[in-house]
């Protein structure tokens, strides 16, 4: 098996993990908040954004997962288009998603998306001539 960058592999897959569970806690808290919001007359608009905001940082939470699984495939195209695809939804989770999962599946997700860019695999000596 080749050399894959393990870290950025597991920052990033963390982060999508916590960015996950927090768009998943801000889906099922804003169902509340929005029927309670539904009550107020002209307002029940507002309880349908905030859910679907939830959702999206469940969806992006995914998607970070997604490019942490491209990082762990070692091939150079893979991790660095992981890698981006990381650092942009760990990016919008913060602010679409509304937390960024807790905050700190952005860090993760946002270093982990770094090193995956940064991330070089071992030139390799070209094999010996025939003798």
């Amino acid at each position: 098996m080749g050399e894959r960058p393990t870290t950025a592999f597991i920052l990033s897959l963390v982060g999508g993990i916590f960015i996950v569970i927090g768009g998943l806690v801000a889906a099922i808290i804003s169902a509340i908040i929005g029927e309670v919001i539904d009550v107020i007359p002209g307002l029940g608009w507002l309880g349908g954004l905030v859910i679907v905001l939830g959702v999206l940082g469940l969806v992006f939470g995914i998607i970070v997962i997604v490019g942490a699984i491209m990082i762990n495939s070692g091939v150079p195209e893979k991790v660095k288009t992981g890698s981006i695809i990381v650092l942009v939804f760990s990016i919008l989770s913060l602010f679409v998603g509304g937390t960024g999962g807790f905050v700190i599946g952005f860090i993760l997700g946002l270093i982990g998306g770094i090193l995956g860019l940064t991330w070089k695999p071992e030139a390799r000596a070209p094999p010996p001539p025939p003798s």
